[in-house]
């Protein structure tokens, strides 16, 4: 099943109340001809990482604008290794300084996604750097 469509959790950590633009993408990636999943508001890395294994998706996508980001974000990269998803790609954009997107990139997000981001160019990373993880046996 090669040419499946890539699966794309988009999901909003912590406390952040704000989501009409993971909304955005989420659609925009939709509309791109990926699979969404989108997990609403006030999520735990626990409950990501759950759903993401149970989506099995290929890419995590986090939006976050209340600067919990260093915490939130390599916490469901932790969550996901924890539950054997080392392959999942976790993306993630937002309210995001300068200063800290290479310290979150070397805790394994794969990238960033600041304010003045083209949607094309959310999906054209998507297209080039996400795989479909391998069927579970």
């Amino acid at each position: 099943m090669a040419d499946r469509k890539l699966r794309i959790l988009v999901a909003k950590p912590g406390l952040d109340g704000h989501d009409r633009g993971a909304k955005v993408v989420a659609r925009a990636l939709r509309d791109a001809g990926f699979e969404v999943i989108y997990t609403g508001l006030h999520q735990t890395p626990e409950m990501i990482a759950a759903a993401a294994l149970q989506e099995d998706v290929d890419a995590v996508g986090l939006s976050i604008m209340s600067g919990a980001h260093n915490t939130l974000f390599p916490a469901v990269i932790d969550a996901l290794a924890a539950r054997g998803a080392t392959d999942v790609a976790v993306f993630g954009g937002g309210i995001i300084p300068d200063e800290d997107v290479q310290p979150l990139k070397d805790k394994g997000v794969a990238a960033l996604f600041t304010p003045g981001t083209s949607l094309a160019e959310i999906v054209a990373w998507i297209n080039a750097n996400v795989r479909p993880r391998p069927a579970a046996a």
